[in-house]
């Protein structure tokens, strides 16, 4: 059990998705804006290794940004492109 606790794992937190024609993204440069498929109050998804595995809610303290865990994720609503 100690060397599973050892294993790393990849934290990733998507905000959102967004689909570009390819021309577009070539041409972007420092200071482009991104549109994003979501809202303000919208929950995020929290992946370990690229897989779904939380849902959760962006907290700002001070200076700092985290993200609190607000249930388990459904990975089917994940891979049709993060319907609710």
């Amino acid at each position: 059990m100690s060397q599973v606790k050892a294993v790393n794992v990849e934290i990733q937190v998507v905000l959102g998705r967004s689909q570009l024609p390819m021309q577009q993204l070539l041409r972007m440069g420092r200071g482009a804006v991104i549109p994003l498929d979501a809202t303000v109050n919208e929950e995020v998804w929290i992946l370990a290794n690229n897989h779904p595995v939380y849902r959760g809610e962006i907290q700002i303290n001070e200076d700092r940004i985290s993200i609190a865990v607000t249930r388990e994720a459904n990975v089917y609503d994940y891979m049709a492109g993060g319907g609710q």
